[in-house]
């Protein structure tokens, strides 16, 4: 038996809680229960042979150099590649200003360690996403919510919770935000551009599902607007190629990314050279815009069945969100409705979805429901939602 070691535990841990989400997904990982919880890309269009060929092509091309250590700020060709990707999107970025990560995630943990001291203040939409949650915790920050309706944060809010909080940054997802799947409009993201300027507020722009657009026109992102070099942007290759490779970024003024160069060589040296070499020639040796197309199409077909299931099974009382991409729809249910307990009711007809309520860093969110769509087929979405809908019905 093992001594009990809690004693010498860091203070961070007293407030860190497992994810929900990753708690569900053993659950879900058995082949007879239909998820809508994890945030999983559709596998079946991942680009296997795409990337075996890339693989085959890296290891003929670089030999051993491939599997040896390299920069921490990533592999420059394919930081050449992400930088001119975001000119393409109107944003201003150089190779220099971008670095490569061990996944998205990985930023939100190097930014908290550059910014955030215990008892830190960081603003947040209302809900937010909750591993992004998570790893702010681990340095005990305290989350202030920003005012949200129907078209995402308002920034109108932000100047009085400035003055009162003084946050270290705010921390935003504006393209089919995690867990609503809300896009912040096109004026509301000049604004937060404008405030940040004019507070001096860091933006965190979290964009990891902006290529994921099925209905309407694009938005360019927040750092568009940002003449201050006030916001951080953020993305990932987890959605648009396959979340096993881990491979993120991000791109940030020139003192920011010194500073966070040297947390990265702290924290694992260097992101995977040979994921970044597959990565970069898969990126320049296929169609990449094509197979963005297909993922959504799947994903915008796979949103259509979803929403039309709803409709047609969902007792009174509940609505959703309607989502122009992404792979998060957001269901608000009747006030005195326990999703935890739901969630219960339904693993057990072999149905799974995520409860709202961890996804508020301020509490409450107990009537509220998180379902994916990009993991399951048509048919796996009408079947889940009549168990699910059935349970609804029964209250």
């Amino acid at each position: 038996m093992s001594a009990d070691q809690s004693a010498n535990f860091a203070r961070r841990m007293g407030q860190m809680r497992p994810s929900t989400i990753r708690e569900i997904l053993k659950v879900t990982a058995q082949p007879d229960v239909i998820s809508f919880a994890g945030g999983l890309p559709a596998p079946e269009l991942f680009p296997v042979a795409e990337v075996r060929a890339a693989a085959d092509a890296v290891l003929t091309q670089y030999g051993s150099r491939a599997l040896q250590y390299g920069p921490s700020e990533g592999f420059m060709p394919l930081r050449e590649w992400i930088a001119e990707e975001l000119v393409r999107r109107g944003l201003q970025a150089t190779a220099t200003e971008v670095m490569v990560t061990s996944g998205s995630q990985q930023v939100l943990d190097l930014v908290g360690k550059l910014f955030l001291d215990p008892g830190d203040v960081v603003l947040t939409e209302n809900p937010t996403y909750l591993a992004a949650i998570q790893s702010f915790q681990t340095f005990e920050a305290k989350f202030v919510p920003v005012p949200t309706d129907a078209d995402g944060l308002i920034p109108d809010a932000l100047p009085a919770l400035i003055r009162q909080h003084r946050p270290k940054f705010l921390y935003t997802i504006p393209n089919f935000q995690n867990p609503t799947g809300i896009t912040l409009s096109a004026p509301r993201r000049a604004a937060v551009a404008r405030i940040a300027a004019e507070h001096n507020l860091t933006v965190v722009e979290d964009d990891p599902y902006g290529k994921l657009r099925y209905r309407g026109a694009d938005i360019p992102a927040i750092k568009h607007w940002d003449e201050a070099g006030r916001v951080l942007y953020v993305s990932t290759f987890s959605k648009t190629i396959a979340p096993g490779l881990r491979l993120g970024w991000i791109a940030a003024p020139a003192d920011i990314m010194a500073r966070l160069l040297i947390l990265k060589q702290a924290a694992d040296l260097h992101t995977s050279s040979f994921d970044q070499l597959v990565a970069h020639t898969y990126l320049t040796q296929n169609d990449p815009a094509a197979h963005l197309e297909k993922i959504r199409q799947a994903y915008g077909e796979r949103y259509a069945v979803l929403d039309g299931a709803l409709r047609a099974a969902l007792p009174a009382g509940y609505s959703w969100t309607t989502p122009e991409g992404g792979m998060f729809l957001w269901v608000t249910g009747p006030e005195n409705l326990d999703a935890m307990e739901l969630l219960g009711r339904a693993i057990a007809q072999k149905v799974a979805f995520v409860p709202g309520r961890d996804f508020f860093p301020a509490g409450g969110g107990k009537n509220f429901l998180r379902l994916n769509y990009s993991n399951a087929t048509p048919e796996r979405i009408r079947e889940g939602v009549r168990r699910l809908a059935a349970l609804c019905r029964a209250g």
